[in-house]
């Protein structure tokens, strides 16, 4: 081991400022009983050797840590980077530490996630979604903490929910397209077996035209996660396919700002003939030649929501935030 890189310890520091080890911890963690002259004496040497107390082998001592686990499908969609800027802005103002992990959408990675981070002892777990592996909701019910679920209500929570409800966003953007007079609809999205509330967008869409007495004219599901260059090449099979098509809807906004390249490149007049709408209006989606048609999701605000809850004490509950569509240029 190289020394040079080792970090100061506790008994470092007590041997610095003359005094031991427990008098160290009691005026590291203000508690218990020493004097004024003592604090200083133990503060100067901390400051002159920069010890950074391990405050989380200190909490895990006691019944848990000020710890926050926060578990999201991805780190690539700025969806889930904005819950957790709201997230940990809040948690921040009453000092919770958040710490993430990352599933790749793979429940079983996610389930083997929670495992591990409930093996620190956190004050709560979030994750994103209802939909887990039995062995995963098996561990949050024995876990002792709070379990907060993000970005879905169509379904039963484990303990607090704050979201929207994506069967009633699908339901709403077909209602736009059918009251805008397109008959001729076609859906594009991605791997709907792990993105489960696209899967539920879907369903609602879906339902909304069977009730106007439309049926999906064409469907293209790529096998991948979203993004640009899947939604272009989606809308140019179903285009192949379905040349009649009159408007698309795409999973998310991803998807979506493909299919508008696709129409870019190709010379297809959006919406005059495609229209194209999306979902989370996302901000780059707002500033292309026309704004994309899309579903507003509150994604900040229910992340600060979510931790509000959770420093609040709050009982279960499920929180709906509800949504916004956005009309843009393209549908």
């Amino acid at each position: 081991m190289d020394l040079k890189n080792a970090p100061i310890t506790l008994a470092e520091v007590a041997d610095a400022a003359g005094v031991g080890e427990s008098t160290v911890s009691r005026v590291l963690r203000n508690h218990g009983s020493f004097s004024e002259k003592t604090r200083a004496r133990v503060m100067a040497a901390v400051d002159k050797l920069g010890y950074v107390p391990n405050k989380i082998a200190g909490a895990l001592a006691s019944t848990g840590t000020p710890l926050v686990a926060i578990i999201v499908p991805s780190l690539s969609n700025i969806v889930f980077a904005d819950v957790l800027s709201g997230v940990t802005r809040a948690l921040e103002v009453r000092q919770k530490q958040a710490v993430f992990a990352v599933t790749e959408y793979d429940p079983m990675r996610e389930e083997a996630l929670v495992a591990a981070v409930l093996a620190w002892r956190p004050e709560a777990v979030m994750l994103v979604g209802l939909e887990h592996t039995e062995g995963t909701r098996k561990l949050l019910r024995a876990a002792g903490c709070r379990v907060l679920e993000l970005l879905d209500i169509d379904g039963e929570p484990i303990d607090i929910a704050v979201g929207f409800s994506h069967r009633s966003a699908g339901r709403a953007t077909a209602a736009h397209l059918i009251e805008k007079g397109y008959t001729r609809i076609a859906y594009v999205g991605h791997d709907m077996e792990r993105d489960t509330r696209s899967a539920k967008r879907l369903e609602g869409f879906v339902e909304q035209l069977n009730q106007a007495g439309l049926t999906l004219r064409d469907r293209e599901i790529r096998n991948a996660p979203s993004s640009v260059s899947a939604g272009k090449a989606g809308l140019a099979n179903v285009l192949s396919r379905s040349p009649d098509v009159d408007a698309v809807y795409f999973s998310n906004d991803d998807m979506a700002l493909g299919g508008y390249f696709h129409c870019l490149s190709v010379g297809i007049p959006v919406p005059d003939r495609l229209a194209i709408i999306g979902f989370n209006a996302l901000d780059i989606c707002r500033h292309t030649p026309q704004p994309i048609a899309s579903i507003l999701t509150r994604r900040v605000e229910i992340g600060r929501r979510a931790a509000e809850l959770l420093l609040e004490d709050a009982p279960a509950q499920t929180v709906d935030v509800g949504f916004l569509l956005v009309p843009g240029e393209t549908a």
